[in-house]
């Protein structure tokens, strides 16, 4: 308590115009307990949310239902072992473990009308789990519903619930970001540019300033709970991640062996001991607490998690949390391009391509970071043989071995979760020099637009690159609509022909105004839900065979269907886009509630899946009539580095996730509306918007 108050003494938190709150500590690990300190007050629930679920404990809040994501968490990272790695941390890692901790029990103690729902202590360990900031990482892709039915029965997930699984990730809104690096050739100042447009779900990270005076002095998006920023800047460098096609994990098929009652795994000539252990896990039932104790199964590939082809099969994927953490903080205090690429050498950055921009004028974009080598021989994109040396990992390809593109003659790179291949026109990488699984050569419409948006384009200045990244267009239309029109004109239908007329007369922009937008909408969503896809193709493929080659007739029956929709859920289908494309914050929940009869703003961007570059994607499990949007644009950045750098910010909704805050929802109709903040960088620019001076504890 006396060491918590002491440390405060050399934390000043500043909070601006917009509640962004400014931390200034003597070393960065006074940042640090600040920073924390400042985000449980900006929203402490999702916090707590998140450690939760980092360290398995989900079950103890959320029910029986959570179990098996619990299970997940524990099978990579024990507490023991999370424990072990902290205290196997370098010493400064250490101290910022400890201020993390520290920050968020001091908050706890100066806050007891705040009731934790589980977390009453953060222990310096926990980071452990929480090490690389991405959306869930890499262990969210291991499906709890696979480990439920190894787990329950001993069997591989049943056929129709393993298609019913592929059909809701294809249908889910698409994940992911954009990142565009702008030369300074192609700038009106000289000075080269960063579009940082993460695509998360809504209030999934807060904006942060934290400043040392041991050289930190990071802007930008904080996934709650962690101590670095994730996607930012600072003076003299800002990095942007996206989503990577590279392939970092892979799935072994173990051929177990029962000997003397123990197990062991066929690997060559030998047979080796399965890593057997067990973990009793908590989880509610009502009011009572209740235990349920699992078996956890380890080969040397990881953990055993589920069963292909009726043999056990262990999940292969990046954990090296102490080194995760360590690249994570290093990332924020580089000053240029050779300590940014020696700092990717740590190699731990699993689930994300980084696109970068400095004062120097460098422009980079590394595809992946983390990438095993791989007998390609083999096929990784399916389960191979465990028992085969030959398919083991053979250590990590380096920085250089991986895709890289640095300084484009055509001065600018874009990656939008599209293949790397089209990153830089003609300067991309050459798909043939790299072996196939360090990216899969799928495009997608996003990628197509911000292509034909960059191309021949210069004089560039914040504004410009901040109206770029909202532009209007959606190329997934242009390649669905023209063909639905086509059909109608073989075989007109009076009962179509005036919605058929306006979107033949439509340029596939959306906007709040546009009936047109809302009709396609709905049409292709229709399409993702209910029409054939052709084995082979991908998401883009898709909608071009819609457009294209799909039976004339379904088309027709599809709009059909898309009016008798509209008009059962709003008596017309004459309906413009802003009047059903929503943005609404009720409340702090972190699974928003939505309700039709209460205020709402209408936005006219649209869902990432047709191409828009300001994404706005929605759940369609409401209850409601309208549409409202629940992730894409959330936090979002336009940067310029010059002898300062610059840059302006926008949030989904406020910085705050308490409703009687004055910036639970500030920037909303700002966010509608394309209106970006400036953002206070450098100390005299922070003093001219404060609105609240503090130290932790004091406010």
């Amino acid at each position: 308590m006396e060491q918590w108050e002491a440390q405060a003494e050399n934390i000043t938190i500043i909070r601006d115009d917009f509640g962004v709150p400014h931390i200034y500590g003597k070393t960065d690990a006074d940042a640090v307990f600040g920073l924390l300190y400042a985000q449980c007050e900006d929203d402490f629930n999702r916090v707590e949310q998140n450690y939760i679920w980092a360290t398995g404990r989900l079950a103890e809040v959320e029910g029986e239902d959570a179990l098996y994501s619990d299970l997940r968490a524990k099978m990579f990272m024990t507490e023991e072992e999370a424990k072990a790695n902290y205290e196997n941390s370098p010493e400064w890692l250490k101290e910022l473990c400890d201020a993390f901790a520290d920050g968020i029990n001091y908050y706890l103690h100066t806050h007891p009308e705040v009731k934790p729902r589980l977390l009453t202590r953060f222990e310096p360990w926990m980071p452990m789990y929480f090490s690389e900031g991405s959306i869930g990482g890499d262990i969210e892709r291991i499906s709890t519903r696979k480990i439920k039915s190894f787990y329950e029965s001993g069997m591989e997930l049943p056929k129709l619930e393993a298609l019913q699984l592929k059909k809701e990730a294809e249908m889910a809104e698409p994940q992911g970001s954009n990142g565009i690096a702008i030369s300074g050739d192609l700038t009106k100042s000289g000075n080269a540019m960063l579009l940082i447009n993460p695509h998360t779900s809504f209030y999934f990270r807060g904006e942060v300033h934290v400043v040392s005076e041991e050289g930190l002095n990071a802007y930008g998006a904080v996934t709650w709970g962690q101590f670095f920023v994730y996607q930012g800047f600072n003076e003299k460098t800002g990095w942007m991640h996206t989503s990577t096609y590279t392939d970092v994990m892979d799935e072994f098929k173990e051929t177990i062996v029962k000997n003397d009652g123990k197990l062991f795994y066929q690997y060559g000539e030998e047979l080796r001991p399965v890593d057997s252990t067990t973990v009793t896990l908590k989880y509610k039932d009502g009011e009572a607490m209740k235990e349920k104790t699992f078996p956890m199964y380890r080969t040397h590939h990881g953990p055993i998690t589920h069963q292909v082809d009726d043999q056990w099969t262990a999940s292969a994927m990046m954990w090296e949390p102490v080194k995760a953490l360590e690249q994570s903080y290093i990332r924020t205090k580089q000053d240029g391009y050779e300590g940014f690429r020696n700092m990717m050498d740590i190699r731990t950055n699993s689930s994300n391509n980084t696109v970068y921009a400095d004062a120097e004028g460098n422009i980079a974009y590394f595809h992946g970071n983390f990438v095993p080598k791989r007998d390609t021989s083999f096929d990784y994109s399916e389960p191979v043989d465990g028992s085969n040396p030959q398919t083991d990992w053979q250590g990590l390809h380096t920085v250089d071995e991986n895709i890289l593109v640095l300084n484009p003659e055509n001065g600018w790179i874009q990656n939008c979760n599209s293949t790397p291949y089209t990153s830089a026109l003609e300067f991309s990488p050459k798909r043939e020099d790299y072996p196939s699984y360090m990216s899969q050569d799928q495009e997608n419409f996003r990628g197509i637009h911000a292509i034909q948006l960059l191309t021949g384009r210069s004089g560039y200045t914040l504004d410009s690159l901040i109206a770029l990244a909202h532009d209007p267009y959606l190329p997934a239309f242009e390649a669905l609509i023209p063909g639905l029109v086509t059909a109608y004109d073989k075989n007109p239908d009076p009962a179509l022909k005036e919605a058929i007329e306006i979107l033949r007369a439509w340029d596939y922009t959306t906007s709040k105004e546009s009936i047109a937008m809302t009709l396609a909408h709905y049409y292709g969503t229709l399409c993702y839900s209910k029409a054939e896809r052709p084995e082979g193709m991908y998401s883009m493929e898709w909608v071009q065979y819609w457009g294209g080659a799909w039976d004339n007739d379904k088309k027709l029956a599809f709009l059909k269907e898309t009016l008798d929709i509209l008009e059962s859920d709003f008596g017309t289908w004459k309906m413009p886009w802003g009047e059903v494309n929503r943005y609404q914050r009720l409340n702090g929940d972190i699974r928003q509630p939505f309700d039709d009869a209460k205020t709402s703003i209408p936005i006219g961007f649209a869902s990432g899946r047709w191409g828009a570059l300001a994404a706005y994607g929605a759940r369609y499990d409401n209850n409601t009539k309208k549409i409202y949007g629940t992730r894409g644009n959330s936090f979002v950045a336009a940067v310029e580095f010059g002898d300062k750098v610059k840059a302006k910010t926008m949030l989904a909704g406020g910085q705050s996730g308490d409703p009687s805050s004055p910036h639970f929802n500030d920037q909303a109709q700002r966010y509608a509306d394309m209106e970006f903040k400036d953002a206070a960088y450098y100390r005299e620019d922070v003093l001219k918007r404060a609105k609240e001076t503090y130290s932790p504890g004091k406010r």
